[in-house]
């Protein structure tokens, strides 16, 4: 029998790792839950415990008294406003951490570190990385033309961690896009989502009952147009369902060949917006308008066509793919990126008209009041602005031994469903 900590423990990834363990006690006679609140319940053989990891390492070593465990997931992360502010927080946070363990003496039970990152390690925040992304490809050091990464300073320290402590392995996992549910976080790509199609479907049914009344004609179904970049639409993501990283972290820091290693941890399949957001559409009881990128068909559409909802913001100078230039016979051909929203969903969020709709829906449908606002609107313009692919190699991991796979499309699916039991989405399914 195993024991584990899992820091970060209300987040998408961590509650995920945290249910994963806690389904086998016979497995893990016991886990440490660790986060500044408690926003969820725990299964029965999971110990929560406060942790602020803003504090020192000493005072984080009085909250660590009496903590052992074979195993640390490490899924903390602190947004801040700059990547040198990500840089210093992020790095700082585990350096006090691990630190903390050495302080109580508790890192000497320990035999695997997991350290959740992400995609950012690609630079794919930048602009266009070279495709698909492998554990090998150079990291982005250069300052400039790239800002400085948080992850590798994290990956930094971990690496001289485990070296010290000879006893010591590491593990790193790089997810993208990362599809889930976590109580009262609403930094999820899945929420973003629902939450735009049923305020615009909201939006329309008003519409329509007004027009039904002054005899009008109107459209019987709502209609759900591509608020992101044309060009991305028709291009190649790769996403990560929370829970199947939660299974790959448990079989990670059990596997030998995946010791001292790091990996690209995304579903298996890839994915584009012209496949799912129809049936994205069709989820929440609507339709993608014929002509969406002309700027005809109903609702969001129509909202396209209007030039203060519109956004486009070129990224770094120098994309990630201008590393490979030379090597892969592209001198010259690699151009700047951009984000390309039609509608940009952070002003779209703004508008009095969807605000009020969506008080009106929440009212109604008995929804968290809070979610919309709380949405993090930018980064599903991210998500959806991009002009450029992202395609994330699962070949290291599967000559490693693993074998997980779960469809990107029922990973939103069943997470929209966990979003309406948790009175976030209304149930229209």
């Amino acid at each position: 029998m195993s024991s584990a900590i899992v820091v970060g423990a209300t987040g998408i990834l961590g509650r995920e790792i945290v249910k994963q363990l806690a389904q086998t006690p016979e497995k893990w006679k016991k886990i440490y839950a660790f986060s500044r609140s408690k926003k969820d319940e725990f299964p029965s053989n999971v110990v929560h415990r406060h942790i602020d990891l803003l504090s020192s390492a000493d005072a984080m070593a009085k909250e660590l008294q009496g903590v052992e465990a074979e195993y640390v997931f490490f899924a903390a992360y602190l947004q801040k406003d700059s990547e040198e502010e990500n840089w210093q927080v992020n790095g700082d946070m585990l350096h006090n951490f691990l630190r903390a363990l050495e302080l109580t003496s508790a890192i000497a039970q320990t035999k695997r570190i997991l350290l959740v990152t992400g995609a950012k390690q690609y630079g794919v925040h930048l602009g266009q990385p070279k495709n698909p992304l492998r554990e090998t490809d150079p990291w982005l050091t250069a300052n400039p033309p790239f800002p400085p990464n948080f992850y590798y300073r994290q990956q930094d320290i971990l690496r001289a961690f485990c070296a010290a402590h000879r006893h010591l392995a590491w593990t790193v996992t790089y997810p993208n896009d990362v599809i889930g549910f976590a109580t009262g976080n609403f930094m999820n790509l899945a929420t973003g989502l629902g939450l735009y199609a049923v305020v615009s479907k909201e939006l329309q049914l008003a519409e329509a009952g007004r027009a039904g009344r002054a005899g009008e004609t109107f459209e019987p179904e709502p209609e759900l147009a591509f608020p992101g970049s044309e060009t991305f639409y028709t291009r190649f993501d790769t996403f990560t369902s929370s829970r199947l990283h939660a299974r790959f972290c448990e079989w990670a820091v059990a596997e030998p060949r995946a010791a001292n290693q790091a990996f690209n941890v995304v579903n298996g399949d890839v994915q584009s917006w012209q496949d799912m957001w129809p049936r994205l559409a069709r989820r929440f009881g609507m339709r993608v308008p014929r002509d969406q990128f002309a700027g005809g068909g109903g609702g969001a559409a129509e909202l396209a066509s209007q030039a203060e909802l519109a956004s486009h913001a070129a990224l770094n100078d120098t994309p990630p793919l201008s590393v490979f230039a030379e090597e892969a016979g592209l001198v010259g051909r690699v151009r700047p990126s951009a984000l390309e929203q039609r509608v940009s969903l952070v002003k779209w969020s703004q508008r009095d008209d969807v605000k009020k709709a969506w008080a009106r829906l929440a009212e109604r449908e008995g929804l968290q009041m809070d979610a919309f606002e709380k949405a993090t609107w930018a980064f599903i313009d991210f998500v959806l602005g991009r002009n450029y692919d992202i395609v994330s190699s699962m070949s290291k991991a599967r000559e490693a031994g693993w074998t997980g796979y779960e469809d990107t499309w029922k990973s939103f699916s069943d997470v929209f469903g966990e979003l309406e039991a948790a009175n976030v989405l209304p149930k229209t399914h």
